[in-house]
């Protein structure tokens, strides 16, 4: 994958162990800001907003955690 400045959501899919399926529901809820480009409207997730919401997924798991009880969650395994 280039070092380029804009992702394909393939890239997006890859780089988050998803579906392309689910980063483009990603994109089209606005839970990760994405942009469309050209005629066909093909989406594009710039590098640095999908480090901003890797960083926001971890800050919001860290609160998750903080507010549960601690036990052992088999699905959480897989």
């Amino acid at each position: 994958m280039p070092d380029s400045r804009f992702l394909t959501l393939a890239d997006v899919a890859e780089i988050l162990n998803i579906t392309a399926r689910h980063a483009y529901t990603m994109v089209r809820t606005g839970e990760l800001a994405g942009i469309q480009i050209g005629g066909s409207g093909q989406w594009r997730v710039e590098r640095t907003k999908l480090e901003d919401y890797i960083t926001e997924a971890y800050q919001r798991t860290a609160a998750t955690i903080a507010n549960q009880p601690l036990t052992l969650d088999a699905d959480a395994l897989s």
